[in-house]
């Protein structure tokens, strides 16, 4: 919005602007592309609104100063009444009103409006993804604070909290809340305020991990002591029906070992042997002290489940292996296929049950062009690519990882009962990345880790996933809802996961994310957008220069981030009524801790919620309400078919069964009297 003395002109072509003259001193120069439609100026707004229309028809005539503030100032109030006073005297009436007075006026008219069943994407595409980090950490933030909060009020339920920290989760909530301004979470603020965002997500997260310490704590009051040749390990399963997966725990031995032999651990259920191995744990001491175990396990709902860790003796670490030609790691269980390219460092087969979900080539990192707009409001699209992260040599890995003799660019890293971890090193002009898959040998949805060492500017990154698939819809999860999203090569936006549904075949495949918003579909390529490398609140303006050429400039998201993804397939119905849950759980980890209990001699703690196996429905909210009376639940229906469920509640010893209608979320209050409709 510029403002100019009225004798000058518009260093710009008429035709870009549209001029509004509201006195005799100066004129309001106005670009829609950048700012929509309104005219700038309150009454401006409202006389071109109704002129668009006939006599006798509502007018609904939107205004204010933009996005910079919007709110009414006192001279656009006084000349709306100028302007009301002057209609009047016309026979035309003008009131102050609200959307909903005009919705229905115009049901009473008749009058058909259009409807628009869509997204109202896109806009400023940059914003998905640009200051990754701020968005990683909202996520971490969000999904922590929910997880927290069904936490506290399971333990307030079993009287093991005396008060229900109302007044902590709010003042966490209200850093949740800042983090979503308008130039925080869109990644379009200064490289201060984008610390000072972070600064507000971390004192968000410091609030409730203390909280979720607290309600832990509390929720292993029943737990018997630990046994003397045992380490015990305690997980907390927030979600109120039963996960199973990989789960890990580090923790420190009694004592440290200092011989050259080794302690191999073994995870216990009560006396079931679990699959059990040892991964490089955080820390490296090189001796066998510190361990970080990894065990396959089903966790119980709403509840903590105890495991203890043994240990046998053995002379030396294991050393991973697995199946390899001389072109392929192979990874084969019952289920699921897995080849990895050794020269190419990237996933050549991903099969479940037979069925083959990825083309050659799949998790290439791509390098689109960009600019140095955080925005990116005056593009669509990232379809411009100028390569792709390649497979460094033997030497060239060795010497970014700083090993002092060469090792395979990919390698197998670890390898055991549970799983087989594959890494890959990637190079690209000044960056470098370290892809880490998962490969489980007890499921069939595998993981991929990026690590990304980013040094390049005004370019995007972006994760390849080409499904198996000739033709295929594209569907994103978005609040409280899915999208079906183009594959156009538009770059759109979504919350915590993709699928891609075969447009023949009964397949499906899902892209599980932590932190990742905008993706786009290309050439029959799902491609996840993972950082670019635009400059801090570069704001282009037509005919003038944006970028400083007379210094350095900062640029976003210079060096390491990280990713994390989970690839799930199926048939479509499998994937369709299940991605839901596996995202909350992939985002919202059970709790694992290696805790000695005190053996307070605490009676059993209940459960405080338990749903039943019906997998399309969702908890969105667990928690006690504000006046402290009811729990408040709230269910959240995806699907486009009414859902019945059942929920117990037996740490009040009630139950009910409810309907959750299409697309619909549904509050409902709980006590000891019941469930109802909240």
């Amino acid at each position: 919005l510029h403002t100019r003395p009225a004798q000058e002109t518009c260093p710009l072509e008429s035709d870009t602007y549209i001029w509004v003259g509201y006195d005799g001193s100066s004129v309001i120069c106005h670009r829609p592309s950048f700012y929509g439609s309104a005219l700038g100026n309150a009454v401006g707004s409202i006389v071109n609104e109704m002129e668009k229309y006939k006599d006798d028809e509502v007018v609904l005539a939107m205004w204010g100063v933009g996005n910079h503030g919007g709110g009414p100032s006192r001279i656009d109030i006084e000349r709306i009444a100028e302007f009301i006073k002057e209609q009047k005297e016309k026979g035309v009436t003008v009131l102050h009103s609200t959307p909903e007075k005009y919705f229905e006026d115009v049901r009473k008219s008749g009058k058909q409006l259009y409807v628009h069943e869509k997204d109202l994407n896109y806009h400023s595409v940059g914003c998905y993804t640009s200051q990754v980090l701020v968005k990683q950490k909202y996520r971490e933030l969000e999904n922590m604070y929910f997880m927290t909060e069904r936490m506290c009020a399971h333990a307030h339920a079993n009287g093991l909290m005396e008060e229900y920290p109302h007044e902590e989760l709010e003042k966490a909530m209200e850093e949740l809340l800042l983090a979503q301004f308008h130039d925080y979470l869109p990644g379009t603020c200064t490289k201060p305020v984008e610390e000072t965002c972070l600064q507000k997500i971390y004192h968000g997260l410091e609030i409730v991990s203390k909280l979720k310490a607290r309600a832990f704590f509390n929720l292993c009051k029943d737990q018997e002591a630990a046994k003397e040749d045992a380490i015990p390990i305690l997980v907390y399963n927030p979600h109120p029906f039963t996960v199973e997966g990989d789960f890990e725990c580090e923790f420190m031995m009694w004592d440290q070992n200092w011989t050259h032999t080794f302690d191999l651990p073994t995870v216990y259920e009560g006396d079931k042997k679990l699959p059990t191995q040892q991964e490089k744990e955080y820390s490296t001491i090189p001796i066998d002290w510190r361990k970080k175990v990894v065990f396959h396990a089903e966790l119980k709902p709403m509840q903590v489940t105890r495991f203890d860790c043994r240990f046998k003796r053995v002379s030396e670490k294991p050393i991973p292996t697995i199946l390899t030609s001389t072109t392929h790691y192979i990874f084969s269980t019952d289920r699921l296929h897995v080849t990895i390219n050794r020269k190419t460092g990237l996933v050549d087969s991903y099969r479940v049950d037979g069925v083959d979900y990825l083309k050659k080539g799949a998790f290439s990192l791509e390098v689109m062009d960009d600019n140095y707009d955080p925005w990116g409001m005056t593009v669509s699209s990232f379809t411009d690519s100028l390569g792709n992260f390649l497979l460094l040599s033997d030497s060239e890995a060795a010497r970014f990882s700083m090993l002092k003799e060469e090792i395979p660019a990919v390698r197998i890293i670890e390898d055991g009962d549970v799983r087989t971890v594959v890494e890959a090193v990637f190079g690209y002009n000044d960056s470098k990345a370290v892809v880490k898959y998962y490969l489980p040998k007890h499921s069939t949805s595998i993981d991929i880790k990026v690590d990304v060492f980013w040094n390049e500017k005004q370019k995007m990154l972006k994760l390849n996933v080409p499904g198996n698939f000739e033709e295929f819809d594209c569907i994103g999860q978005v609040a409280f809802g899915l999208e079906k999203l183009p594959c156009t090569g538009r770059e759109n936006v979504s919350q915590k996961f993709l699928m891609l549904e075969d447009a023949k075949e009964d397949k499906a495949l899902a892209v599980i994310n932590k932190g990742i918003y905008g993706s786009s579909v290309q050439d029959g390529v799902l491609k996840i957008s993972l950082v670019r490398s635009a400059s801090y609140t570069a704001h282009p303006l037509p005919g003038r220069e944006t970028m400083p050429q007379e210094r350095h400039s900062d640029y976003i998201d210079q060096g390491e981030r990280t990713f994390i993804l989970r690839i799930d397939a199926g048939s479509k119905e499998y994937i369709a009524n299940n991605v839901g849950r596996k995202a909350q759980v992939f985002n919202e980890e059970p709790m694992a801790l290696s805790y000695f209990p005190p053996a307070s001699g605490a009676t059993a703690i209940k459960p405080a919620l338990l749903i039943d196996s019906n997998p399309v429905v969702e908890v969105s909210c667990f928690r006690l309400a504000d006046d402290g009376k009811k729990y408040i639940l709230r269910l959240f229906n995806p699907s486009g078919l009414d859902q019945s469920v059942k929920v117990k509640v037996p740490v009040m010893d009630v139950e009910s069964c409810v309907i959750v209608k299409a697309h619909e979320f549904a509050t409902y209050g709980i006590d000891k009297s019941g469930i109802s409709e909240f």
